[in-house]
C-alpha cells in the first residue's frame, strides 16, 4: 500500500530536519529543471542554476510560509530569480538557443511538407524570439510547463488577471507578426 505524498507535510519535516527536504528536491526537480533548460538553453548552464535553486530553496526554507500558493511557484519564483541574475552577467553573449527545435518532433512526412513545416516553425520561433524577456517566460511557463495563469502570476510578481491580459496580448502580437510574414495562424 502507497502512502500519498503530502507536499505540506512534507515541507514541515524538511524545515525540522534538512535531511527530509528530498523528498521535495524528488518532487519539483524535473519540472525545475525543464523551466530552466529552456529559459537558458544549456545543459551544464541548467543544471548549475537547478542546483542553486535548489541549495537557496533548502537555505530559505524556515521562512517559507504557505499563502495558498503552491510550493512549486515559491521554488519557480527562485529560479526566475537565477535566471534573470544569469543573463544580467552574459548581457553581451547572445542566449537564444533556438538550435534544434524540431529534432525528433515531426513525424516522417514528403520532403515538401517537412520543409514548409520547418520553415513555418523557424517563422514562429523568430517571432518568439523577438518577445520581451517577460512575453517569451510566459510562455515557457504556460506551455511547457504547463502552469496556470495564478501560478505563472506568483513566478512573475503579478495578478492572474494581469498574466491573462499578458497572455492575450502577446498571442495577438505573434499572430500579427506572422500575419505580417504571410501567415495566417490558427
Amino acid at each position: 500500500m502507497t502512502e500519498e505524498w503530502d507536499e505540506a507535510r512534507s515541507i514541515q519535516a524538511a524545515k525540522a530536519d534538512p535531511d527530509a527536504f528530498g523528498a521535495l528536491y524528488e518532487a519539483y526537480v524535473d519540472r525545475i529543471y525543464s523551466y530552466i533548460y529552456h529559459r537558458v538553453g544549456n545543459v551544464h548552464d541548467a543544471e548549475d542554476l537547478t542546483s542553486r535553486t535548489f541549495f537557496r530553496a533548502m537555505a530559505h526554507l524556515p521562512t517559507y510560509e504557505d499563502k495558498g500558493i503552491p510550493f512549486s511557484a515559491w521554488l519557480y519564483r527562485i529560479a526566475h530569480n537565477l535566471i534573470a541574475n544569469f543573463h544580467r552577467d552574459r548581457q553581451r553573449r547572445s542566449v537564444v538557443a533556438l538550435d534544434g527545435i524540431l529534432v525528433g518532433t515531426l513525424p516522417e512526412h514528403h520532403p515538401e511538407v517537412l520543409a514548409e513545416a520547418q520553415d513555418d516553425t523557424k517563422l514562429l520561433a523568430e517571432e518568439i524570439a523577438k518577445l520581451d524577456a517577460t512575453r517569451r517566460e510566459l510562455l515557457v511557463l504556460k506551455f511547457s510547463e504547463g502552469l496556470s495563469n495564478a501560478e505563472i502570476g506568483a513566478i512573475l510578481g503579478r495578478s492572474e488577471g494581469a498574466i491573462k491580459s499578458l497572455y492575450h496580448r502577446t498571442l495577438l502580437q505573434i499572430r500579427k507578426g506572422m500575419h505580417k510574414r504571410g501567415l495566417k495562424p490558427e
